[in-house]
């Protein structure tokens, strides 16, 4: 690639010709994608609704977009609502409407229209020279908000990814380039464009990071097996995006992964080990959060960092209680979850921020079994550790075995992938009653007393010495 292109996704400001700043960073505004930018654009937010939705349904998913232009470093001033019994092919909300929206963009001075529906290419490009400003749609702000937000290798690139394959059939309808002509052998064919050039660049770029992507996917897949080899279970926490999954991390393991009110705070994949009550360790990660219309570009470049929550044993699906609209924001995970192919991992709804909505029992009632608790002053965490066990203790078997006396390294690994109710010393050596998923049951066949599942002990569990459980470490 060219010199004049940064390699981050970001477009440089000076390649640009035109008068009117906007467009979150492209005019005038900070190319490196960081909140902190040199000025914060004015907003107009421009809702449609069609006949499978609400004016109520519009408004808030609006003001979701207007949390979503703050996140990003703007600031609405005006809004516009329409309903339509089916978008516009040239400009998603017809001519009469868009020269409405020019007009308030001029009485508001407005930089950017931003639309809470995606765009086609097209109707971008028809709407940005009607308007005479840039016109995005949620996608573009969800994009922007990500690169600010990316800090791994890995995080970055997949960002990156997703604005060029966003960018990319964009070109055609935007006057704007993306570089600079330069010469030299083999830079460019006989009569080729500027927009050939820009798409051809643009396109080495997404193959490039693709193959980047490969190799790190092959990096987790290599340390996945290394934590599916420890016969540990996985639980992963979803949930929609400033539900306070982070601050739940952080304070079941001590972490310190970072956790603030905002949206997409937090954006890497973040595993920590976490010990139950019977010793066992479980590996507990943080994932990024969803939003309604997450982009599909989105979904498919983090799908590598998805692949945790699809091979995870339970899912903490975790829910801001106070939150206006609790019941779209879990059929919007619910969708993305969908999408991604994790429908069939056990899910465990846990209520967060019942310091802020003490009332739950609509919520529990709903879906029975669920957990209320508050990441911000640790209540209900003990019952929620309760329960995490109790349903993966469901996941495994009640077995026994005898272990000669010569076999500690068969008895360490009983401890490392199970969980030890009794031992108890006799002739032929350990007796052994513990729990074992079918994997751990199956490599430990030879020392089994029988091959069924033995009949749940009444007497209360022995729990194993919690000495042996490392501390929580950043995996």
């Amino acid at each position: 690639m060219g010199d004049d292109y940064s390699g981050s996704g970001e477009v440089n400001p000076t390649d640009f010709t035109s008068d009117h700043r906007g467009a979150f960073g492209e005019y005038g505004g900070e190319s490196s994608g960081l909140i902190d930018r040199s000025f914060r654009e004015r907003i107009v937010l421009v809702g449609v609704t069609m006949p499978d939705g609400s004016a109520d349904e519009t408004d808030a998913s609006l003001d979701e977009l207007a949390l979503l232009v703050d996140t990003a470093g703007a600031d609405e001033v005006g809004r516009i609502h329409q309903r339509r019994q089916a978008p516009d092919a040239a400009t998603f909300v017809g001519k009469g409407k868009a020269q409405e929206i020019k007009d308030m963009s001029l009485a508001v001075d407005s930089d950017t229209v931003v639309f809470d529906d995606e765009l086609s290419p097209a109707q971008q490009g028809n709407l940005e020279k009607l308007l005479g400003r840039s016109a995005l749609d949620r996608t573009a702000v969800i994009l922007d908000i990500f690169a600010q937000n990316a800090s791994s290798t890995e995080g970055k690139a997949q960002v990156e990814l997703a604005q060029l394959k966003y960018r990319l059939p964009r070109l055609r309808s935007s006057s704007r380039t993306f570089s600079q002509q330069g010469g030299g052998i083999g830079t460019r064919g006989p009569g080729e464009t500027q927009l050939e050039v820009d798409r051809r660049r643009l396109v080495r770029r997404v193959h490039k990071l693709e193959d980047d992507l490969r190799k790190l996917a092959k990096n987790r897949e290599v340390q996945s097996k290394a934590r599916k080899r420890t016969s540990n279970r996985r639980v992963a926490l979803v949930g929609y995006t400033n539900a306070g999954k982070s601050s739940v991390l952080n304070r079941l393991t001590n972490a310190d992964v970072l956790a603030e009110d905002r949206l997409f705070a937090t954006l890497d994949a973040t595993t920590r080990k976490l010990s139950m009550r019977g010793g066992e360790m479980v590996f507990l990660t943080d994932t990024v959060g969803f939003v309604r219309k997450l982009p599909t570009q989105l979904v498919e470049a983090f799908k590598s960092t998805l692949d945790v929550v699809i091979d995870a044993d339970l899912l903490l699906h975790v829910v801001d209680a106070s939150a206006p609209d609790v019941q779209g924001n879990i059929d919007a995970v619910r969708r993305t979850l969908n999408a991604i192919g994790a429908t069939d991992v056990p899910e465990l709804m846990v209520f967060n921020k019942i310091d802020l909505q003490p009332d739950i029992s609509g919520l529990q009632s709903r879906y029975p079994g669920s957990v209320g608790v508050s990441a911000h002053d640790g209540t209900g965490l003990d019952l929620l550790l309760e329960t995490i066990s109790d349903r993966l203790r469901s996941l495994t078997e009640l077995v026994e075995l005898v272990i000669p006396y010569d076999r500690g390294d068969v008895l360490a690994k009983v401890h490392r992938e199970g969980q030890v109710l009794t031992e108890l010393a006799g002739d032929n050596g350990m007796t052994v009653r513990a729990r074992l998923d079918p994997d751990s049951k199956g490599r430990l066949r030879e020392f089994l007393i029988g091959d069924s599942m033995i009949v749940e002990p009444d007497e209360p569990w022995e729990e194993a010495d919690p000495d042996r459980a490392d501390e929580d470490t950043a995996v």
